[in-house]
């Protein structure tokens, strides 16, 4: 990994706060890179977990999937929130605050005595881990603006490789971690990191100054409180809903349309909407991205936490070697990350990682209880390629399709829809495996992955606005119809 890693950042120029004209500033990278590999490091370290804490804390599968459901509620909501307030106050501060909440809920995880407390943990990680994404992608545009770069694809397929490294490395560290230290240092490995990122944020994150409009109105004036309310209303009840569909608590979807209505009525009538709906309704193929990103994440992240589960529980392996089951997913992820990374054209690789993922789901039938190791490894190392290739793609197009104003808020959201993806997932996780994880459950599950394989691969074919996202050196696109 440091190898690939190594030989993207190679690509750009060294430069200062006030570089030369074609030198991303270098001094950016490592906070960018922590703070945005914390909420992934979070999601996917919890996944050999969950087997050691249902077993200490006397909780089924149907009750431990809160511990993902918790931190995703929380992010979900959280990112284009932190999004918008770094768009309006710049990132150093919102960055700050959210890697000191995730210290805290590190420390609070660390000597949780039971089920309740560990999810309220993992709410505050959600919160605290909010900033990082959309203060990377903020400073990579404001980079861009001051040398004139306006495609840094080496940044970006930086910042990619390391979230996707970071996401996939995350059940093997946690079976070391829980080899060496219990469950418990799986939420203690949150203090060393945040204290790093404190270091790293106080030392090298630009101080933004406090600024006015051109018509006199300060940042704060900007802020869209009631926007932000009924959108994470709206949110709270639609995901609700989605962690528990079989309870009948059909109520909670007519609070969400309830509270959407209200959040657009709210955003067509702000000075400034927390998320402008003419715009990103005029920008159809910024939506059509966040629709992908939801069939993208449900897949990836059914596996992270159903197939990971099944390895244990229905396969019988230890957490630590179920950890190291997940080793080819992350090499052969970074592998190809790396070799597309410099292609912005991101139509094939969306094409191909829908392919792969097909390709994948449709081998979870072959698995039985008796299968040999080498069959598990064959499932990880065919998952690593739409793994490598479909959170770049997404990222990139994020980035070329959103207006550079929202470029946090935006990013934000790309992650809103990741997590309900990974909401959905989870409740349906808890929905084919119930009490107990077994290969009927698992193939069940690959049922449900599969057709979301295949509606993500049709409704990539079908965007034509894609092909506009390709080798040429193209800045962000302002779209409006």
């Amino acid at each position: 990994m440091t190898g690939h890693l190594t030989r993207v950042l190679r690509r750009l120029r060294p430069g200062g706060r006030k570089g030369p004209a074609g030198g991303f500033d270098r001094r950016l990278l490592a906070p960018m890179m922590l703070g945005a590999a914390l909420n992934p490091v979070n999601s996917s370290i919890i996944s050999v977990s969950l087997v050691p804490i249902g077993a200490a804390l006397g909780a089924p599968p149907s009750r431990t999937a809160w511990l993902i459901s918790a931190l995703y509620l929380a992010t979900a909501i959280g990112q284009p929130v932190v999004g918008r307030l770094i768009d309006l106050f710049g990132p150093r501060r919102l960055f700050l605050a959210g890697t000191a909440l995730t210290g805290v809920a590190g420390l609070l995880g660390m000597f949780a005595p039971n089920l309740g407390v560990l999810v309220a943990a993992r709410v505050l990680l959600g919160f605290g881990t909010c900033s990082g994404y959309p203060a990377a992608m903020y400073l990579i545009r404001s980079e861009a603006r001051r040398t004139g770069q306006e495609s840094p694809a080496a940044v970006l397929t930086a910042l990619a490789v390391t979230t996707q490294t970071i996401a996939v490395i995350g059940p093997s560290l946690g079976g070391l971690l829980i080899a060496v230290g219990g469950w418990r240092a799986t939420l203690a490995v949150n203090i060393p990191l945040a204290a790093v990122g404190l270091y790293l944020g106080v030392r090298r994150l630009p101080v933004t100054p406090a600024s006015r409009r051109d018509d006199g109105r300060r940042p704060v004036e900007d802020l869209d409180l009631p926007g932000m309310g009924l959108f994470s209303a709206a949110l709270v009840c639609l995901l609700l809903f989605l962690m528990d569909p079989g309870a009948g608590d059909w109520y909670l979807l007519a609070l969400t349309a309830a509270a959407a209505a209200g959040f657009t009525w709210r955003e067509l009538r702000a000075r400034q909407p927390f998320i402008d709906v003419r715009v990103l309704g005029g920008n159809l193929p910024l939506v059509a991205t966040y629709g992908r990103a939801l069939l993208c994440y449900i897949v990836t992240y059914a596996f992270l936490y159903g197939y990971t589960q099944w390895t244990e529980e229905g396969r019988g392996l230890s957490a630590s070697q179920a950890g190291l089951v997940q080793l080819p997913l992350f090499t052969v992820a970074i592998v190809v990350s790396t070799l597309t990374g410099r292609h912005q054209a991101v139509r094939g690789k969306l094409l191909v990682g829908a392919v792969g993922q097909i390709a994948a789901c449709s081998l979870l039938f072959l698995l039985h209880g008796d299968s040999p190791v080498w069959m598990l490894l064959a499932v990880v190392i065919v998952l690593g390629v739409p793994q490598g290739l479909n959170s770049i793609a997404l990222q990139n197009s994020v980035y070329h399709q959103a207006d550079a104003e929202r470029i946090g808020s935006s990013a934000g959201l790309l992650r809103t829809f990741g997590y309900l993806g990974a909401i959905v997932a989870s409740a349906a996780n808890g929905a084919f495996f119930g009490q107990h994880v077994t290969t009927g459950g698992l193939h069940h599950l690959a049922w449900f992955m599969l057709a979301v394989s295949i509606l993500f691969f049709a409704m990539t074919l079908a965007d034509r606005s894609l092909r506009r996202i390709g080798p040429a050196k193209e800045g962000p696109r302002h779209t409006d119809g």
